[in-house]
């Protein structure tokens, strides 16, 4: 039964995609650039990245709209060492649909964007030994990075000119991504080939996912100031419905892009009610601080090194404040060789990683990378296959739990995600 689903998931994604590829055909990219910014800039929810990225995606025109499908799946299988190591086959995909046309002055857009791995990840998520974030049978999800729900994105978003080279853009939805983190990491082209989520993912990017969002921007040629107020409660273990709360959350973030290669962010919110409570206790609020710096470059035989370093930091009311560092780099030659690198490290305290003594703060470590080899594209979408490993570091007073101080784990995985089009 498993397995029908599993391959049925990523069957459905693949399908869907293959579909609209047969009808898309080359454009000029500028055609979908949003507001006077180019289309390369524009990340998850209203993020930014560097102007020198890659953009996959297969487009087409509908009349006065203009049509976007872009996604990755993965078909995996991973295998964590130690006492806290498992194993699993799955997949871990997403898919997203952009509808935009010229509305007045402006732009108007809409957004949906969805995952199969209610179905596809078995379980309380996938191995990924260190990761840490929402509960689920109960207790903190720990060692596993949970699955995405149903639904990702569902929201909409209006840029218009306000004349002095200044912008105004509004953005939000019933699901949707506040002005809060760097670009989330399935969309990061320092992440793109790498299965993995950051074990940093929650001092970061994860608020990607929040059940009501509204944000407001004024923004010119190399600069945006941001803010929204959003549900910032994390997502309950049922993937597939709508966890709404109250709108009472709030983030402010700041890009400045210096150049086409880099973009720079610094953002801050207050997340009400944010974490699963310790114990019988009440839910717990986070303020959480963030700041970022991405570094794209295309080269000679069009080689692209992406490159992202970010910081994040949460403190919990009642508790302890701790922080997280990421490093992730990919290097992807011709478009078919892709290496790519990861190193975190971040302080997680013992109700985190459900260890004793529960409010102690523990620093960890995580090293990871891969390779992934991108065929020959089929109507728009690249298939690969790639291969991955980790070492994921404990102090000395986790290494009975862990089995060692050091722990590796392997993956080797199949994946599909649109071809690079030409800007």
């Amino acid at each position: 039964m498993y397995r029908c689903l599993l391959v049925g998931g990523a069957l459905s994604l693949a399908l869907a995609a293959d579909s609209f590829a047969q009808e898309s055909h080359q454009h000029d990219m500028s055609s979908m650039s949003s507001g006077g910014i180019p289309a390369t800039r524009e990340g998850s929810g209203t993020s930014w990245q560097p102007d020198e990225s890659p953009m996959y995606a297969v487009h087409r025109p509908a009349g006065d709209w203009m049509l976007m499908v872009h996604g990755t799946a993965f078909l995996q299988y991973l295998d964590d060492g130690g006492n806290r190591g498992t194993n699993q086959a799955g997949s871990i995909n997403w898919i997203m649909g952009m509808a935009q046309r010229k509305a007045g002055a402006g732009q108007l857009a809409f957004r949906g964007m969805l995952s199969a791995e209610p179905w596809t990840i078995r379980g309380c998520g996938y191995p990924n030994l260190l990761a840490t974030g929402e509960a689920c049978d109960g207790q903190a999800i720990h060692d596993r990075q949970h699955p995405h729900d149903l639904f990702m994105e569902l929201a909409a978003q209006y840029s218009r000119p306000l004349g002095g080279g200044l912008h105004l853009q509004l953005y939000g939805g019933p699901v949707g991504e506040p002005a809060l983190g760097p670009v989330a990491f399935m969309h990061r082209a320092s992440a793109v080939p790498n299965p993995l989520a950051p074990v940093a993912h929650h001092w970061l990017d994860s608020t990607h996912i929040v059940y009501g969002v509204a944000t407001a921007a004024v923004y010119g040629a190399r600069w945006k100031a941001e803010a929204s107020v959003f549900n910032g409660r994390e997502p309950d273990e049922r993937r597939t419905d709508f966890d709404f709360g109250a709108v009472d959350s709030w983030s402010a973030r700041a890009w400045f892009l210096p150049s086409s290669h880099w973009a720079f962010q610094v953002s801050a919110g207050h997340l009400n009610d944010a974490e699963t409570p310790h114990d019988s206790g009440p839910r717990i609020d986070v303020d959480r601080m963030t700041t970022s710096a991405a570094y794209h470059r295309a080269t000679l035989e069009n080689t692209m090194w992406a490159t992202t370093v970010a910081w994040g930091r949460n403190a919990e009311h009642g508790g302890d404040a701790t922080n997280a560092l990421m490093f992730e780099s990919s290097v992807t030659m011709r478009d078919r060789h892709a290496i790519y690198g990861r190193a975190e490290w971040a302080k997680k305290s013992g109700h985190d990683l459900v260890v004793e003594p529960d409010h102690d703060i523990f620093p960890i470590a995580k090293l990871q990378g891969g390779y992934t080899r991108y065929l020959q594209p089929r109507r728009a979408w690249t298939p690969g296959v790639g291969a991955m490993v980790s070492l994921g570091i404990v102090p000395r007073s986790l290494e009975t739990m862990y089995g060692g101080r050091v722990n590796a784990g392997v993956g080797v995985y199949l994946t599909l995600r649109p071809a690079a089009q030409e800007k």
